[in-house]
């Protein structure tokens, strides 16, 4: 639903032009920042519904712009637009808080897209039952169901689905599903996330070994997206 305003924050003016001109053409409100400064006194002003932000930028980089960001308690979805090559970046970003990247040079339809998928959630908010592929994963009651029957999870397989399904289009790194499922602490390392992404896969998948919704995303983590 256009309306919404986002925040973008990057110093190539052709790039910014582009990206501002696109969103406003789809009916948004846009705000742009230039330098890193200016890009952290906007986000931090609370007006945003989403920002868009670049990795390097000078004064202050978008690292600890998504840093200050969340720990400022703004629960709004940061897209990170980075360079080709850049996966340590990425991961680091996701790390801080960030929710997405796009690497330049991206489709501004796919952008587009995964923005318009973003705020649809969020004004959507936080349902108890999400429907993807022939499954149903109902958070009331703890249960799977995929064409009507139930499917057994293990409970790491169920709090694997429910953050995948809460935070569907959202790459995450190996080390924050760590954090999220298996808790601060806990001797484990990130090959025991593959491993429970490769059951899970073959209780909700059509096709395991060509997986339609829980996608790898290489040298970074996954991406759920949900199918209907």
């Amino acid at each position: 639903m256009a309306g919404e305003t986002i925040l973008i924050i990057e110093d190539d003016p052709v790039l910014e032009r582009g990206l501002r001109d696109n969103f406003v053409s789809r009916g948004y409100h846009v705000e742009t920042a230039a330098d890193g400064l200016r890009g952290l006194a906007a986000a931090l002003a609370g007006t945003a519904d989403l920002i868009l932000l670049d990795i390097m930028l000078p004064e202050v980089n978008g690292f600890e712009i998504c840093r200050r960001v969340r720990v400022m308690g703004l629960d709004l979805p940061i897209v990170m637009l980075t360079a080709k090559g850049q996966e340590d970046d990425v991961v680091r970003g996701l790390n801080l808080g960030a929710d997405d990247y796009v690497t330049k040079p991206f489709s501004i339809r796919e952008l587009v897209a995964r923005v318009q998928a973003f705020l649809r959630r969020r004004v959507a908010g936080e349902p108890q039952e999400f429907a993807f592929g022939d499954c149903c994963l109902d958070l009331r009651s703890h249960r799977l169901l995929r064409q009507g029957h139930e499917v057994e999870l293990t409970p790491k397989e169920f709090k694997l689905l429910e953050l995948f399904v809460r935070r569907a289009g959202h790459a995450l790194t190996r080390d924050e599903i760590l954090r999220q499922v298996w808790g601060h602490g806990v001797l484990v390392t990130t090959r025991s996330v593959d491993r429970c992404v490769t059951t899970l896969r073959s209780k909700v998948e059509a096709d395991p070994r060509h997986p339609s919704m829980i996608h790898t995303i290489r040298d970074v983590g996954y991406r759920f997206e949900r199918v209907e």
